[in-house]
């Protein structure tokens, strides 16, 4: 295992890095100036040069990244130009609310899909079977957006079951938090949870189908035994990989659920950061959803690797 993050964490830092330069270079090409912004409309050009120098936007682009480079790798990302206060510390306290968000969304594609899967190729009915890619088919085309109104109605406003939006810890108020919770991560995690089910029913299906499954059926082996002890661990390291993919979907979907349900986390941040051409902060939140995301997709190979013996590390 050594060996093998050896060999990927050169190419981890090289994506990094060109995503770094990705990301720096794509909010400097979109229109609009952060000091213009502070300036206000009615500021002149002395004072809008002014503040452009202040904030280190009058130096070449390269200076500016380098400079910027620096700040990520000391820790020190210094002050939002917009927002206020220390990026460090914004992003601090938006991501321990995000990460409840999206782990709690994870817990319940998994709790959703492996069922949903596993019922899908044990039911003896294939109207049952039909239902359920139904159903999976319905979550992948009703956007997040949607969704999130739908639940709101329904639970919120029509039954009155749970919260509309809000926030709380779980730390400090589990029992709140959890209501606060449930809705966001159904909606976040309905999308991911009909992709997941679709490719593990689908490995399933294949696994079934091979020879010594026949041949297992012959001798007599229960059903339900062969679909657990060879059917499922055969089916898994697929299913892991493409779990590993939806993590980043996750992330990525949590900037509008949030929006939806009033979530104080990274995705609200982030908007902000944007409508207010707040430089710093958008770039970190960005480089940080990079290098989350390799991190998780490592940590996958790693585990495609322990589940499925015939990949080898080295």
């Amino acid at each position: 295992m050594r060996t093998f993050l050896f060999k990927r964490l050169p190419s981890a830092l090289a994506v990094l890095l060109a995503a770094s330069f990705a990301v720096f270079l794509m909010l400097r090409l979109i229109p609009g100036d952060p000091a213009t912004t502070l300036a206000g409309p009615d500021a002149s050009p002395a004072t809008v040069a002014a503040v452009r120098e202040r904030l280190g936007l009058d130096a070449p682009l390269l200076a500016q990244y380098l400079h910027w480079l620096g700040q990520v790798l000391t820790g020190d990302l210094g002050p939002s130009y917009a927002i206020g206060g220390q990026v460090s510390a914004l992003i601090a306290d938006g991501l321990a609310a995000t990460l409840q968000l999206t782990l709690a969304a994870l817990l319940l594609v998994v709790a959703l899909a492996v069922p949903a899967a596993l019922y899908a190729v044990s039911a003896r009915r294939r109207a049952l079977a039909g239902v359920l890619r139904a159903l999976t088919t319905g979550a992948l085309a009703v956007p997040p957006f949607v969704t999130g109104v739908v639940l709101v109605l329904v639970f919120a406003v029509g039954l009155g079951l749970l919260p509309a939006g809000g926030y709380a810890s779980l730390f400090d108020a589990p029992d709140l938090a959890v209501q606060y919770l449930a809705l966001p991560a159904l909606c976040l995690a309905l999308p991911s949870a009909a992709i997941l089910a679709r490719y593990l029913q689908d490995g399933l299906e294949r696994a079934l189908g091979e020879d010594y499954v026949r041949t297992a059926t012959a001798l007599g082996v229960p059903r339900r035994r062969i679909l657990w002890r060879h059917a499922l661990p055969n089916a898994l390291p697929s299913a892991v990989t493409v779990l590993g993919l939806q993590i980043g979907q996750l992330v990525a979907g949590a900037v509008v659920v949030e929006r939806i349900f009033a979530w104080p986390g990274l995705g609200r941040l982030i908007e902000q950061g944007v409508s207010r051409r707040d430089y710093p902060v958008v770039q970190d939140l960005l480089l940080l959803v990079v290098a989350g995301y390799v991190a998780v997709q490592l940590l996958t190979d790693l585990l495609y690797s322990w589940l499925d013996p015939r990949v080898r590390w080295e």
